[in-house]
C-alpha cells in the first residue's frame, strides 16, 4: 500500500506547526528605545525650543522635517510607533521658519 507524506506526519504536530507559521506572518519590526542611533535625529535641541517646548513630548529621539521645517519627535506608543510634530505648552507647533509662507 503506498502512503503519502502527509499522511506519515503525526496530526497532534499539524496544529502547532500552522500556528507557528501563521505566527511568524504578523511579526512586526522592533524599534530601537535610544533615540540618538538614527543618524536623522538631533543630538542637541536649541535652548529656545527647551524654554517652550510641552512636558509630555520625548525629547530622545527628535527631528527636523525637510518638508515643513517643523521639529517632529519620535512617540512609542501601545499599538505603534510614529513622528507627531513637537508643540510648545499652548499647543502650537515648533517650526525653524515662518509657518504662514508655508501653509499660505
Amino acid at each position: 500500500m503506498k502512503r503519502c507524506w502527509p499522511v506519515l506526519i503525526n496530526k497532534s504536530l499539524m496544529i502547532p506547526l500552522l500556528a507557528l507559521i501563521t505566527l511568524g506572518a504578523c511579526s512586526v519590526p522592533e524599534f530601537s528605545d535610544t533615540g540618538s542611533e538614527d543618524p536623522g535625529f538631533l543630538t542637541e535641541l536649541p535652548e529656545g525650543v527647551l524654554a517652550i517646548v510641552a512636558p509630555y513630548q520625548d525629547l530622545q529621539a527628535v527631528r527636523i522635517s525637510p518638508e515643513d521645517g517643523c521639529y517632529w519627535y519620535r512617540h512609542v506608543g501601545p499599538v505603534e510607533t510614529t513622528m507627531l510634530p513637537l508643540r510648545t505648552v499652548n499647543g502650537n507647533p515648533i517650526c525653524t521658519r515662518d509657518q504662514t509662507a508655508v501653509t499660505g
